[in-house]
This record gives structure tokens, C-alpha cells and sequence, in this order.
């Protein structure tokens, strides 16, 4: 299933409706992509990155411009209102860097609609490829009958298709491995139990719902083989990712279990550090209420702290799978050659 596409503006899967209702956004103008990646309709780095690298050809084309000089300000204007809708991926500003780049290299407004609708489409399929590259890279990881533990949505949906450990886990299954899920709910907005159980669903794997708490118990009692989770930034000593994974990452470290990381090198920001990333918080309504105001879950008045995302040390990590191969440690050694920085 492709999550986002181009036929005449971006169309995506709006994910905050499923699994009851699967409808499909037309997004026609930089604003309504930005409400979209803020109340996560679409989401997962992957998908960002292609959201970004499209909403910069969608700014190209929101208004008529005569002079070369104004539309470049202006579609500039536009990219970096996008490449800040969501703070801690590091691949939406990706997308829209590549795309403006190529706008700003052009030599007319018509070369550069062009353009910018190319690169985002060659964005788009460059994903569904490395995604199936990763995959298969990391269903080596995997044998045959084993229970893998995951948290958020990884799959499809955070991609333009395919996905990156739900891709691994596709992948293994090509191969004719027999692998059984386990979901983590993935509060407060349940990406685990509304979309990751969905997508598995429909592809016919053996999943299990788990709320988030009982991980501990799932692998103290011997029913996970592995861990795999995705990412949104990676640097050079923590991996970023859903809230709860470095929870997850520390009790696969107690029980003996590997803990793999599947994504892109897009996503990984090599010069930066875990200091260096700012966690986006999100609003206090998504603890205090369950997806709607008549469904309270905690006093109106009662203060939140709701981060999106938690940084794992790389320490706790077995081996990160990219497109370009299975990286181990020594990170620091081996993450540079992959990325070629040296």
C-alpha cells in the first residue's frame, strides 16, 4: 500500500482515522500539509521526508508568479515553515532540502515546477527501494520462528511503502520464515495498536496487542526473540525514536535479547549528539483525553509532560540495518564508513 502520491497535489492515508476508516487527504497547499504532519495524518520519517521533498513542488505551484526572484522567496518561505512542522525527525527537513535545493538551481518558474515534482517523485521511489534493500538485509537477522517485539508504526504507513522493521519483518516472510509480532500499543496515541496490528493484520502475520507496561513480562517469561524498532534521527551516541523505546532497549539489555534499529541513512545525523536534539513535546489533551473530549482519562487540571520521543544510547543497540547493510559496533568506526564521511 503507498502511504503518499502525487496526482495533481499530494494525496495521503490519513492515519489519525484508521483503523475504523481508511480515506485518503488531497492536500493542496503547504498549510493544510503542515496541519496534517502536526496531528500526525501522516507521520514516520520515512513518509516525512517524502511529505517534505512534495510540499516544496506543491509550493511551486500554490501561486502565479512573474518574477523569478519573488517565486524563489517565496517557495523558500514555504520550505522552512515545513522543514520545522515537526522538530526531532530529522528526515522531513531532508526531503525539503533536497527539493529546494534543485527549485533554486533552476533557471525559470516553469523549469523549476518541473523540477521539484521530479525530484520529490524520485525522492517517493528512492524509499520503496532502500526500504526493500533494508529488509532484506535485516531478514538475515531473523530465523525462522521467531517473536519479535516492536513499538510504534514501521511499516507502510511510515513510509511511502514497504516499511523499515515492519519492512524486515515483510522481508523475512518472503523468505518463507515463519515470524510471530509482538505490538506495544505505543501510548498515548496508539500508532502500535491502531496501525502496526493493521497493517500486519492485512498481510496475514501472526500479531499480538501488548500495552506498552507489559513488555517487561513478554521477555522476562521468553516469548521474544528480538527487538526491532525504526528511528527518526539518529546520531553519533543515541538513537531517537517513539517514546518507550530506550524502556524497551534496556530491558531487551537485561534479558539477553538482540535490539535492532532499522532506517535509512537519511535519518541518520551523524555530526550532531544526543544533546544537540530538541524532543518535540506535544499537546497535554492527548493524556488527558483519548482521541476525542467526551473520552477523559485524567483531571483537566492535572499537569503533563508529553514527550514524542526518548533518545536510546547506542550502547543498548545490537546493530543498526540500513540499504547499504548491517552496521555493529564500534559505531563510531563503523557508521562513518557506511555514510562515507571518511
Amino acid at each position: 500500500m503507498r502511504t503518499i502520491y502525487w496526482e495533481d497535489c499530494i494525496k495521503m492515508v490519513d492515519q489519525t482515522l484508521l483503523p475504523a476508516n481508511l480515506k485518503i487527504l488531497e492536500i493542496k497547499n503547504v498549510d493544510e500539509l503542515i496541519d496534517a504532519i502536526r496531528r500526525l495524518a501522516i507521520r514516520g520519517a520515512p513518509a516525512l521526508e517524502a511529505a517534505g521533498a512534495y510540499g516544496v513542488a506543491l509550493a511551486t505551484r500554490e501561486r502565479d508568479f512573474e518574477d523569478f526572484e519573488k517565486f524563489k522567496d517565496y517557495v523558500k518561505e514555504r520550505a522552512e515553515l515545513l522543514a520545522n512542522a515537526r522538530p526531532t525527525a530529522v528526515n522531513l527537513a531532508v526531503g525539503v532540502e533536497r527539493v529546494l535545493k534543485r527549485v533554486l538551481e533552476s533557471s525559470s518558474i516553469d523549469e523549476a515546477r518541473k523540477i521539484a515534482l521530479k525530484e520529490a517523485e524520485e525522492i517517493a521511489e528512492e524509499d520503496i527501494t532502500r526500504n526493500k534493500l533494508m529488509g532484506g538485509f535485516g531478514a538475515k537477522l531473523i530465523e525462522d520462528g521467531d517473536t519479535i517485539l516492536t513499538i510504534c508504526n514501521t511499516g507502510s504507513l511510515a513510509t511511502v511503502e514497504w516499511g523499515t522493521a515492519l519492512g524486515v519483518i515483510r522481508s523475512a516472510r518472503l523468505e518463507g520464515k515463519e515470524v510471530r509480532v509482538f505490538a506495544c500499543e505505543t501510548r498515548p496515541l496508539n500508532q502500535g495498536s491502531r496501525l502496526t496490528t493493521w497493517e500486519l493484520l492485512q498481510d496475514g502475520i501472526d500479531v499480538t496487542l501488548i500495552t506498552d507496561s507489559m513488555a517487561g513480562i513478554v521477555m522476562q517469561k521468553g516469548m521474544i526473540d528480538k527487538v526491532i524498532v525504526g528511528a527518526d534521527r539518529i546520531v553519533r551516541d543515541a538513537v531517537f525514536n517513539k517514546i518507550g523505546t530506550y524502556s524497551l532497549a534496556v530491558l531487551a539489555k537485561e534479558h539477553g535479547i538482540p535490539f535492532f534499529v532499522a532506517a535509512p541513512l537519511t535519518t541518520f545525523d551523524w555530526t550532531r549528539s544526543m544533546k544537540d536534539v530538541v524532543i518535540e513535546e506535544r499537546s497535554a489533551d492527548e493524556l488527558r483525553y483519548c482521541f476525542c473530549k467526551e473520552c477523559r482519562t485524567a483531571p483537566e487540571e492535572v499537569k503533563v509532560y508529553n514527550p514524542a520521543f526518548d533518545p536510546t544510547p547506542l550502547k543498548y543497540v545490537t546493530a543498526l540495518i540500513t540499504e547499504k547493510g548491517v552496521v555493529f559496533p564500534p559505531y563510531e568506526r563503523e557508521v562513518p564508513k557506511i555514510l562515507k564521511l571518511k
